[in-house]
C-alpha cells in the first residue's frame, strides 16, 4: 500500500551514477570516527557518516552544499531509526543482506562487485546496508500510521460506489500456504546452499496445499504456516509480484530470508467483491508514492518537533 519508492529510486539513480564512474581514488581519507558533529536522541553523528553520506549524494548527482544536505539526510534517518526503535520495528541483519543482495542482483552486479564499487566510492557497504535498512523499517512505520489514519468510512465507500455506477470493486483473494526451511543463523554460511536445494525440491513437487505436510514428513526443521484468505491489496510486499505470478496450485520461487529457504503456495484464489474489498481497494487507491511522501513528511516534522537535535 505505501512504499519507500521514492528512496529506491534514488538508490537506483545512485547506483547508475556510481557504475558509470571509472575507478578512482574515492573520497580520500577517513574523518575520525569519534569526531562527533551532531547528537539526535542521544545518537551521534560524526564527521565520518557526513563524508559518506557526501559521497552517497555525489553519486546522485545532487549539487549545492553537500555537506549540509548530508547533515540532514542523516538527521532525519536517526529520527526514523529512532522512532522504528520506539514502536518495536525491528529489521534484522539477515534482512538487510538479503535486500542488499537482492539491490546488487537486480543491478546484474554480485554482492562482491557491488561491495568494491561502494568501497571505491567512499559510500561503504555499511553506510549503504544501514541506508536500507532503515527504509525498510520506515516503511512498516508508514504503513501502520497510513492504517491507522487513513481508514476510510463506510459513508465514503458507499460514495465511491455510486460514482461508480453502483458496481463494487473486485479483488483477487488467495489462500496461502508457506514452507520454511529453517536455517539458524550461526550456520547460515554452511547450510544454506544445503537447505535451498531442498526447498526447490519439494516447490517442483509441490501440487497443492492438501499433500505439503505429507512432502514434509521425516524432514528435519521444516514449518508449514497455513497463511488464511489473504486480498491482493494486503500481499507482503516483498512476495506480492511473485504470488501474483504464480498459478493456482502451484508455489512461488524459493527466497532466502531472515528465518532460511522458503516459498509459498498458492492453495486457491478466486475473485470477490464484497464491503470489505470495497473498503480495501478504495483505500488502497489513495496509496500513491505522492501520498506517502506527503505522509512521511509530515511524520519526520512532527519527530522533529520534540527531538533533542544537538549540533556542535
Amino acid at each position: 500500500m505505501i512504499s519507500s519508492a521514492r528512496q529506491f529510486v534514488l538508490a537506483t539513480s545512485f547506483l547508475l551514477a556510481l557504475i558509470a564512474i571509472p575507478g578512482g581514488e574515492g573520497t580520500g581519507g577517513k574523518a575520525h570516527a569519534g569526531d562527533i558533529k551532531v547528537i539526535v536522541n542521544n545518537v551521534p553523528i560524526t564527521d565520518y557518516d557526513i563524508a559518506r553520506r557526501v559521497a552517497f549524494l555525489k553519486l546522485q548527482r545532487q549539487r549545492g552544499n553537500l555537506r549540509q544536505k548530508a547533515k540532514e539526510a542523516l538527521i532525519e534517518q536517526t529520527l526514523r531509526a529512532v522512532e522504528m526503535k520506539r514502536l518495536k520495528i525491528n529489521i534484522s541483519k539477515a534482512a538487510a543482506e538479503e535486500a542488499y543482495k537482492n539491490f546488487a542482483q537486480r543491478n546484474k552486479l554480485t554482492t562482491k562487485r557491488f561491495d568494491g564499487v561502494l568501497r571505491q566510492s567512499g559510500v561503504t557497504r555499511g553506510h549503504f546496508i544501514e541506508f536500507l535498512s532503515v527504509q525498510m523499517g520506515w516503511n512498516q512505520a508508514l504503513g501502520a500510521r497510513y492504517r491507522a489514519k487513513g481508514r476510510i468510512s463506510e459513508q465514503d465507500i458507499v460514495q465511491r460506489m455510486l460514482n461508480d455506477g453502483g458496481n463494487k470493486p473486485t479483488s483477487t483473494e488467495y489462500l496461502l500456504q508457506q514452507v520454511i526451511f529453517v536455517v539458524p543463523q550461526a550456520q547460515r554460511k554452511k547450510l544454506m546452499k544445503k537447505r535451498k536445494r531442498e526447498a526447490e525440491s519439494m516447490r517442483q513437487r509441490f501440487a497443492g496445499c492438501e499433500s505439503t505436510r505429507k512432502f514434509v514428513k521425516g524432514l528435519v526443521d521444516v514449518t508449514i504456516k497455513d497463511l488464511g484468505r489473504v486480498l491482493e491489496p494486503e500481499l507482503p510486499p516483498g512476495w506480492a509480484e511473485a504470488i501474483k505470478a504464480t498459478n493456482e496450485g502451484s508455489a512461488t520461487i524459493v527466497r532466502e530470508t531472515q528465518r532460511g529457504a522458503e516459498f509459498i503456495g498458492i492453495c486457491r484464489s478466486r475473485l470477490v467483491s464484497d464491503d470489505r474489498v470495497a473498503q480495501m481497494v478504495f483505500q488502497n487507491e489513495g496509496g500513491t508514492n505522492e501520498k506517502a511522501e506527503e505522509l512521511s513528511k509530515k511524520y519526520i516534522k512532527e519527530l522533529r518537533e520534540v527531538a533533542r537535535i544537538v549540533e556542535r
